[in-house]
């Protein structure tokens, strides 16, 4: 291989490695791993955020080192050192049935931030949201555990079944000027933190990075409409939307999802597909397990069924899976404000009203069937799932699966159980005719156009 981009090469260069997705995130995650411990050195503030309802565009006009603490406690996962976090948190008090994240992040406090990553520093300031409940009750650990500040962002969203506030909407305008209030105080603490002025030339420079990472994920995103669909929306999809999470309105993030759409579409063009015979297209409900990962996705591809799209991407990404969701960045604080009232509400209808999301993706994915994943230690996510199965199966007749496991913890995943109830879900399938051969699939039309 070497060899051979050597001799393509121009005369007195070495061609780059081609991109791959994979290994270029792994290698952006050790970055910003790094980065974290190197903060201190630095002379860099460091703020908590969470991967919905965060501020991050106003936070890095000011330089913020940003730690993610739902990432952080994953990653325990992904590395199988989850279980002696989770220990640790238990005999200290805290219920098995708290939210293996948290209990994670305090297993991370007591053994002093030592992360298998790295060590974690400590935060100047932390931002909650009503994204999710726990987000603040964590947020007050911080404050009793490590003193940490916190800012609580109250963002409005959807009020019942079917209701939306669009830009024009007096309602729209309302919730945006509640936000932009919010952010308004935002900024004077960050301020006093920093000893720096806000700088709005600045917010706007990061805007457009946002607009054009979320061009290209969205095209991402559009692309997997195609069968052979190029990507498993539960395996490499978590990759994508990880540096979506880290490096959100960095050049860095940028030029990853740049390369990713070229690289994706030189896929399609060549018929290559994540599963090479793939008979089912998938969507997965719910959040993921990290620690059997690997395993569950095997577990479908097996019969040689593959996640087309998962709802994780929307509410994990904070709703900005959708392409008039571009900032205006003549008027940047005005503009954030508003997108984030947009964004909020959509990634709080994924969770309340989750039946409506997912009928619309069954159609534009062409799913099969539908893979929804209960977690132990996650109620807000997982307390109405049997209310949206039911619906979509009287509904739209679509076969689905229900399994449960946790997010990070191992003693809840039951290999042998998923395995049976998966295969029988497969066979399912086959008996009622889903899942047509590859051949009697269509290639849809929205593989070359942004989502």
């Amino acid at each position: 291989m070497t060899t051979e981009i050597l001799d393509a090469a121009p005369t007195g260069q070495i061609a780059a490695a081609p991109f791959d997705s994979r290994t270029e995130g792994q290698r952006l995650m050790k970055d910003w791993y790094t980065g974290l411990g190197k903060a201190a050195e630095r002379g860099q503030h460091v703020a908590n955020v969470f991967v919905m309802g965060n501020a991050i565009e106003i936070l890095r006009t000011f330089d913020f080192q940003l730690v993610f603490p739902e990432i952080n406690s994953l990653q325990t996962g992904v590395r199988k050192a989850s279980e002696e976090y989770l220990r640790l948190s238990e005999d200290y008090g805290m219920s098995p049935d708290v939210c293996s994240y948290v209990k994670a992040d305090v297993g991370l406090i007591l053994k002093e931030q030592q992360h298998p990553a790295g060590l974690i520093p400590k935060a100047d300031i932390a931002i909650a949201s009503n994204m999710c409940s726990t987000f603040i009750k964590w947020a007050e650990i911080w404050e009793r555990l490590l003193k940490t500040p916190t800012f609580v962002l109250d963002l409005p969203g959807q009020r019942g079944a079917n209701w939306q506030s669009r830009p024009g909407d007096a309602q729209h305008a309302a919730d945006s000027r509640w936000i932009e209030a919010q952010f308004r105080d935002l900024i004077q603490k960050c301020e006093k933190i920093t000893g720096k002025r806000f700088n709005m030339d600045r917010l706007a420079e990061v805007e457009e990075r946002v607009n054009k990472m979320m061009f290209h994920w969205n095209n991402v995103i559009a692309l997997n409409r195609v069968c052979p669909a190029p990507f498993n929306a539960m395996l490499d999809g978590l990759t994508y939307i990880g540096i979506m999470n880290v490096y959100r309105g960095a050049p860095e993030g940028v030029e990853f999802m740049r390369q990713l759409e070229e690289q994706l579409r030189a896929q399609v063009a060549r018929g290559e597909g994540r599963v090479a015979e793939e008979r089912f297209r998938l969507l997965f409900s719910g959040t993921p397990c990290y620690v059997s990962m690997r395993r569950l996705v095997e577990l479908f591809e097996t019969w040689g069924g593959v996640f087309a799209y998962s709802d994780y991407l929307t509410f994990a990404s904070g709703g900005m899976d959708a392409g008039e969701l571009v900032y205006d960045t003549s008027r940047p604080l005005e503009s954030l404000a508003e997108i984030t009232a947009l964004a909020a509400q959509r990634g709080l209808s994924n969770q309340f009203f989750a039946h409506e999301r997912l009928a619309r993706q069954i159609r534009d994915f062409n799913v099969d069937g539908i893979v929804f994943h209960g977690i132990k230690s996650c109620r807000f996510v997982s307390s109405g799932m049997a209310d949206t199965r039911d619906y979509l199966n009287k509904r739209l007749k679509v076969p689905s699966l229900y399994i449960e496991s946790d997010l990070i913890d191992p003693r809840y995943w039951s290999d042998a159980q998923i395995k049976n109830r998966v295969d029988a879900f497969f066979e399912t399938l086959h008996q009622s005719g889903g899942g047509a051969p590859l051949a009697a699939k269509t290639v849809a039309a929205a593989a070359g156009s942004p989502a």
